[in-house]
Parts: structure tokens; sequence; C-alpha cells
């Protein structure tokens, strides 16, 4: 009976923090305004907060504001940096068809082509998915620009890789909504380019996924080719990947939240996350 209660009271205090940390999030989002990439003041709700990166001081980065996502793109390596987005259970169900016309984006300097991969052996990868942007066509069309592609291997882009994205979208319906960031792993030494724009082949991706509600991360980092022993060996704790990476991921959290969410790692509970 004792611990029947002392149960019951840890998930109330866990359900108390979760609720205090969203409402500091929300607080702060209505007083704060952030500048960005050109000029305009927009005020970022709390899941816009969450897709904030700090990226890696060494890479150079453009941030390029679509709507549905953001994009730190790279024009040295002409490959994003990281993706970031929100996915809800509602944007799951989106109707709008696939677009399938890749193109450079022609506001980004250095975006590559998409003749850049035309014979190369890779396909046109993408890091946030058409899958998951559904619910708009503008935002589907925007999946399609080459700044949000890498070259990957075709046993990467159709398996494992395909495999997590499926899961992510089974998890926002799970927990109502989730903020994920991916990209190559660009401190990798990269030893291969494609297309007469030098397009950078990555020998790892990574990808970061943050349950706000039920207060949980979880980080992969999956080589660029077939992945032995699929997600559940590619998984590990946040913190690894921003160790990686050299990003840091879900800096609006409180860090005493943000300390326990980065340093899970536990596969199982999400693949029963339902």
């Amino acid at each position: 009976m004792v611990k029947r209660r002392s149960n019951i009271m840890k998930r109330n205090m866990a359900g108390i923090v979760v609720v205090a940390v969203l409402a500091v999030m929300v607080i702060q989002c209505a007083i704060e305004a952030h500048e960005l990439e050109g000029g305009k003041n927009k005020v970022l709700t709390p899941g816009e907060e969450l897709m904030v990166v700090e990226c890696n001081p060494v890479q150079v980065n453009r941030l390029i504001d679509y709507k549905g996502f953001t994009v730190g793109f790279n024009p040295e390596l002409h490959v994003p940096n990281w993706v970031s987005w929100e996915l809800t259970a509602e944007e799951t169900t989106g109707s709008t068809p696939r677009y399938n016309k890749f193109s450079s984006d022609p506001d980004v300097a250095g975006s590559a082509e998409n003749w850049d991969y035309s014979y190369s052996g890779y396909d046109r990868g993408h890091m946030a998915p058409a899958g998951d942007m559904k619910w708009n066509e503008e935002v589907m069309r925007n999946t399609f620009f080459m700044t949000n592609i890498c070259p990957q291997a075709k046993s990467l882009n159709t398996g494992a890789w395909k495999s997590l994205e499926e899961k992510c979208r089974q998890w926002a319906v799970a927990d109502s909504s989730i903020v994920i960031v991916c990209g190559p792993v660009l401190t990798d030494k990269i030893t291969e380019y494609i297309g007469d724009t030098k397009v950078a082949v990555p020998e790892r991706f990574f990808k970061v996924i943050l349950a706000p509600n039920s207060m949980k991360g979880i980080g992969f980092i999956m080589p660029n080719g077939s992945v032995p022993g699929g997600m559940q060996k590619a998984a590990m704790s946040i913190d690894e990947v921003e160790a990686i990476t050299g990003h840091d991921f879900f800096s609006a959290l409180p860090d005493s939240i943000e300390a326990i969410v980065e340093a899970q790692n536990d596969f199982h509970s999400w693949s029963t996350f339902k």
C-alpha cells in the first residue's frame, strides 16, 4: 500500500513539473521576440522555442525559416547542418499528395542543384520528411528544396531512416506533439562529394526527438548505409548526439529538466509508446 501510494505521488509530481515547465515556456514566449533572418521579429510558440538549435560554432550556418520547419544550412558543404520541426498528432493525418519535384532554392546561396545527385549513386534524402508535411501544400513543396536534402545511400533512405520517420509519426500521435531535429554528422571528415556543386556526402546522420508532454527524449545516429541492428542499436541519449555533433538541442528547457531528458536512452519505452 505504501509503495502504491508512493508511485501515485511520483506520477502526480511528474505531472506538476511538466505543467510548470510548459507554463514557464508560454510566459517566456509571450514576452520574448527573436530576431530571425530577414530582419523580422517573431514571437515564438513553445514548440518553436524547442526547435531552436545552437549550432556547432565551427560550422557555417545560415538560418532559413520555411513554413513548417527550420533549416540551419551550410552553404560551403551544400547540405543542412540540421533541420528542426514540430510534428503534431493532427498533422500526421494530412491528405496533401507528395510533391516529388526537387529543386534548388533560388533565394539561398550555396543551395545544391537537383542534377548534382544524378548518377551519383545516392538518393535525395529528406531531412524533414515529406510524410510529416501532408497537412499543407506549401509545406509539402518546401521539403523538396535541396536545402532540406542530403546524399543518402538507398539502404538507409528506404531502410532504418524511413522506419524511424514512420515511428516518429506514431510518437506524435501518442504524445499529441513531438519536436524533431535531424541532419548529417558534419564533424566526421568529409571524403566524398557529388555533382558540379561538390555536395558533401556525410558518413553518418543524427536524429533527436523530444516528447514535451511526456517529458522524455531520445537520440539516434545511423551510418550512411545499412544499419546493423536497426533503430534499437542506433539509439543513444541526446547528450551523446550533442557530444558527437557539437550542436546544443532543446536549450529552451529549464536546465534541470534538460539534464534529465537529454541523459535518457530508453528505447524500450519509446518502442512501446502508443
